[in-house]
């Protein structure tokens, strides 16, 4: 049986503007088996799980379960967990840690804060501090949730961390199952899809220096799908590649023709026109789904750099 992942490569499919949205991602170290549901169907408590989800709703947090490659035993609850906190919105963003032997005390951290990008409650909380170690790479590999993501994050996560990669956890939940395998690189939140360790290597030694690689990108979880595939057509239009000088500052339109206005920090804008396109011909969008369906793409149409004068319009 053809897998998703192998179908919507040989049909090409695009994979920039396919990223998860999140202005913050909250991760909490979980060892042992994953449900396809992992926040309510793993050795987490699920009542927890549950609680989490209520939490982040709404606030631009993401909750996701992490842990380390390889193989998959429970220590048991009284574990020191690894928290991490990253808010991705360029300019802004930053990487955050912590530990605790009590999952339950993420639920007195402030979500709406996180949203907005504010890590005091986390420093309050859990003792936060600012990430010291190298950039993250958070490989999908729940195979509850699609077989890809096993068939195909497992193996590069063992890979990355045979080769000495540092940093590589293995993750609950990316979006985008046909993409696999799929890796999101913090602390700036840009996810790749179809990644091989040659990509994910280049994607963090990018990071350590501040800057992005476009190949294999999907977008930063920071912008909504047409801002997160204008931003990368106007890296690639600009030739410009450093994190944090691009933001999404203003999307008119709606489905299926947005036009988005990307800035730079030195004042420069461009007028972005991004079409949302079916993905033809019909294709599973996941293993797990017998059900044929044309899945949305972002198409960019055109990129105008606006003049000063153009810039009131």
């Amino acid at each position: 049986m053809s897998r998703c992942a192998t179908v919507s490569q040989s049909l090409d499919e695009p994979v920039s503007g396919t990223a998860a949205t999140a202005t913050t991602w909250l991760l909490l170290e979980q060892p042992g088996p994953w449900g396809a549901k992992a926040l309510t169907s793993s050795h987490l408590d699920p009542e927890l799980g549950r609680a989490l989800e209520a939490a982040a709703d709404g606030t631009g947090v993401r909750v996701a379960l992490i842990r380390r490659p390889g193989r998959h035993a429970d220590p048991g609850t009284s574990a020191t967990r690894q928290v991490y906190a990253a808010h991705t919105v360029p300019g802004r963003g930053w990487l955050h840690s912590a530990t605790t032997r009590e999952p339950r005390r993420l639920l007195d951290l402030d979500f709406a804060g996180l949203g907005a990008g504010d890590h005091r409650s986390l420093g309050a909380v859990l003792g936060g501090r600012p990430h010291q170690g190298e950039p993250l790479a958070l490989v999908c590999t729940n195979g509850k949730r699609d077989r890809c993501c096993a068939l195909l994050g497992r193996p590069l996560a063992a890979e990355l961390v045979a080769s000495g990669v540092r940093g590589v956890w293995e993750v609950t939940h990316l979006g985008g199952h046909r993409f696999a395998p799929t890796v999101l690189v913090l602390p700036y939140g840009y996810a790749y899809g179809r990644a091989g360790a040659h990509t994910v290597k280049e994607a963090l030694h990018g990071a350590r220096e501040g800057r992005v690689v476009v190949e294999g990108c999907r977008g930063c979880s920071a912008w909504e799908r047409p801002g997160q595939a204008a931003e990368l057509a106007v890296r690639s239009a600009a030739g410009e590649y450093r994190a944090g000088v691009l933001s999404v500052v203003r999307t008119d339109g709606a489905a299926a023709r947005w036009e988005v206005t990307v800035a730079h920090t030195d004042g420069r804008r461009w007028r972005v026109t991004v079409a949302q396109g079916a993905s033809l011909p019909p294709r599973p969008d996941s293993c797990g789904t017998a059900v044929l369906g044309t899945p949305a793409r972002m198409d960019v149409v055109e990129v105008r750099e606006l003049r000063p004068t153009a810039l009131a319009s």
